[in-house]
Parts: C-alpha cells; sequence; structure tokens
C-alpha cells in the first residue's frame, strides 16, 4: 500500500442520557498492512448501555461513515476495555497516499426492539401459530420478517411497535435451522433488530408417524393368519354327537 499518516483521531460522544458518566479513551491507532486499527476504552457507569459507533475520514471531509469496518463499530457496541474498529482502507479508498484523519463517533444507542423469547435452542413447529415477543424501544411503525438464508417467508409491514407478534409458520415450511425474525424501523430503516437463529420442526415427530402404521399391519397379520397357530387341547373329552331330528 502507498505511504500514509494518520495524522489525528478525534472521537465525538453525544450521550442520548447524561445521567451516567462516560468516558472514550483512544489507546492507540495501528497500521497492519491494508488495514488500520483503532483501539479505543468505552467507559460507562451503566455497563448496560449500548452505544453506536461509527467511523468517519477526513477523506469524505467527516461527511459519511465508512463502511469497510469490522469489529466494534455499529449498533449495540458495549462499554468495555481495549475496543477495537479495523478499517480495510484500501477496499474502501481503493490505492491512497496522503495525509489522513480519522474521527470516532457515538451515541447511546436504543435498538427497536430486543427479542426476548427466542434464543439458538429454540424450535418452532410448521403449521402452528408461535408468539414473538420483544422489548420495543420506540413507538415507531415496524416492519416484521420471518426468514431463512435471507429468503423472506413472512412479512408483515407497518406494525404496530408493541412487543409481540403471532407468526403463523406454513405447514409446507422447510425444517431446518437459520431461520430469524428481522423487525426494521420504518422510519428509520438503519435500525433494525434480528433475532438468534432458531430452528423449525415438523408438526408431529416422524417417529410418531410412523408407529401407528407398523401396529395396524400387525393387527391386520393376526386377523390374516386366523388368531395364531392351533394348539391341540389335550383336555377335550369325546365329542357330543348331533342331536336326532324330529321323526326318526
Amino acid at each position: 500500500m502507498p505511504p500514509m499518516r494518520v495524522t489525528a483521531i478525534a472521537l465525538l460522544l453525544l450521550a442520548a442520557t447524561p445521567i451516567f458518566a462516560q468516558k472514550v479513551t483512544i489507546k492507540r491507532v495501528e497500521l497492519a498492512g491494508e488495514k488500520i486499527i483503532v483501539h479505543y476504552d468505552l467507559e460507562d457507569s451503566n455497563p448496560n448501555n449500548e452505544y453506536q459507533i461509527a467511523l468517519y475520514s477526513s477523506q469524505s471531509n467527516f461527511n459519511t461513515a465508512l463502511t469497510k469496518v469490522t469489529g466494534d463499530v455499529g449498533n449495540e457496541v458495549k462499554p468495555g476495555t481495549d475496543r477495537k474498529i479495523t478499517w480495510s482502507i484500501r477496499e474502501e479508498l481503493g490505492p491512497y497516499k496522503g495525509r489522513l484523519s480519522l474521527e470516532v463517533r457515538g451515541k447511546q444507542f436504543v435498538s427497536v426492539a430486543k427479542f426476548t423469547n427466542i434464543t439458538t435452542s429454540t424450535k418452532m413447529k410448521r403449521g402452528k401459530n408461535h408468539v414473538i415477543n420483544w422489548k420495543p424501544g420506540n413507538s415507531n411503525p415496524i416492519n416484521i420478517e420471518f426468514l431463512n438464508g435471507g429468503q423472506q417467508i413472512v412479512a408483515a409491514l407497518n406494525q404496530p411497535n408493541n412487543g409481540a407478534y403471532t407468526l403463523y409458520i406454513p405447514k409446507k415450511q422447510s425444517k431446518g435451522k437459520d431461520y430469524i425474525i428481522r423487525i426494521t424501523d420504518t422510519r428509520n430503516t438503519q435500525d433494525v433488530a434480528v433475532s438468534k437463529p432458531f430452528m423449525v420442526t415438523p408438526a408431529v415427530p416422524m417417529l410418531l408417524k410412523v408407529i401407528p402404521a407398523i401396529a395396524i399391519v400387525g393387527v391386520a397379520a393376526v386377523l390374516a393368519s386366523g388368531g395364531g397357530t392351533d394348539t391341540p387341547d389335550t383336555n377335550d373329552g369325546p365329542a357330543i354327537p348331533d342331536p336326532p331330528f324330529p321323526g326318526n
């Protein structure tokens, strides 16, 4: 990569609720090949707070957030030490030579929704209704989607953000894992909540479907054989003669 020097880093932290003490400290900036790694500490007296963190550069006059970033950046960043943002500068800007300033901006983040009853161990049966619960972050209308592998299966648009939605999973929906629920704020489409991946299972386990069929076949076999193997009765006495017909 052509020579480049990062000359300054500024951090602007916009706290939505100034009741709690927040402090951000830039520890160091690391040049690692074609990547720049920003190390910082994010301190908050309330460890349950979450932040929306973005990285900006002087190349765009700090007008547009950088997109080729990973690590402790984006939504739901928790307070802690040695937080890292890794920026792939070549992917973002191509060959670059010269001086560059970076700026980290953050604000307290409240997600449009936080799911409360979906975990990685959740299983939902197809052909059934399932109540999805979440904690609303605002009162804006939302879009609710049921997806698998990025493919939309069910969508409910402009729903109230009231913390509950009843999802019906079609009977013929493929069983499997990696299904998710996605909730999007219709007034801020960047505010998206995605559930943990969960499984979709058959309404009746396959074993229970097979066992009754086996039982029916077994009964039919018994009936066809006349009730089983004849066994001589050693207690039988002499045969009783038929009664005479009248007039004989």
